[in-house]
C-alpha cells in the first residue's frame, strides 16, 4: 500500500512547520520534519530527511511545500529527487504538482537554481549588513542598529570574573550571581582561561 508522506523543514527555531502543513492539506500517512536546519545542509545529512529516506518505498509519494524545503543547493535537490524517483518514489511540490518525466525534472532543475540563487542573495545581504555595521561602528561607536559591538556583546570582564572566582573559591553559580551573568557565560570564561 502506497503512502503519502509529508516533509517539512524550517531554518530557525522561531518558524513553525504548521503553515507548510496547512498549505499542503495535512492529510499524510507519515510526516518527517527538520526544524532549525538550514537548507544549505545536504538533505541526506538532515536527521528528519535521513529518516524519511529509510522509511519510503516504491509507490510512496513525498510531498513538500516548496523546492527550497528540500534544499538550497541545486545539485543536492536534483540528486535527491532523482534518487527518490529512481527508487519508484513520487515527489510532489505544492503549486507544481508531481515531478514526473523529463519536463518535471527540467522544471525542478530551474526551481532548484532559483533556490540556490536566493541563498547567494541572502549571503550577500548579510555581508552587506556587516560592512555597513562595521563602517557605522568605526564612525560613531555604534552599529546602524545602535549596538555597541558586532556579534555577541561582551558581558563583564572575563579575566576579572575568572580572577574573582579563583580568589573567592566560588562556584560557577555563585560567580554568575555575583556578576549578574549567565552560568554558561561564566563557564565559557573559565574554559577560555584554562591552560
Amino acid at each position: 500500500m502506497s503512502e503519502r508522506i509529508g516533509y517539512f523543514r524550517v531554518s530557525t527555531k522561531d518558524q513553525s512547520i504548521d503553515a507548510q502543513r496547512s498549505a499542503l492539506g495535512g492529510q499524510f500517512d507519515k510526516e518527517f520534519k527538520d526544524e532549525g536546519v538550514s537548507g544549505a545542509v545536504l538533505a541526506a545529512e538532515r536527521s528528519g530527511f535521513a529518516a524519511l529516506l529509510k522509511f519510503v518505498r516504491a509507490g510512496d509519494t513525498v510531498v513538500v511545500y516548496a523546492v527550497d524545503r528540500l534544499g538550497r543547493d541545486s545539485i543536492d535537490v536534483q540528486s535527491t529527487v532523482k534518487g527518490l524517483i529512481d527508487r519508484g518514489v513520487g515527489v510532489e511540490v505544492h503549486g507544481l504538482g508531481k515531478v514526473e518525466g523529463e519536463a518535471g525534472r527540467l522544471i525542478l532543475a530551474v526551481l532548484a537554481q532559483i533556490a540556490e540563487l536566493e541563498k547567494t542573495k541572502i549571503l550577500a545581504r548579510c555581508e552587506s549588513g556587516r560592512v555597513i555595521a562595521r563602517e557605522s561602528l568605526a564612525a560613531t561607536g555604534k552599529t546602524q542598529h545602535g549596538k555597541a559591538s558586532l556579534g555577541r556583546p561582551v558581558a563583564g570582564d572575563a579575566a576579572g570574573v575568572v580572577a574573582w572566582r579563583k580568589e573567592n573559591g566560588a562556584s560557577i553559580a555563585v560567580t554568575a550571581a555575583h556578576f549578574n551573568l549567565g552560568v554558561s557565560t561564566v563557564k565559557r570564561y573559565a574554559s577560555q582561561s584554562a591552560p
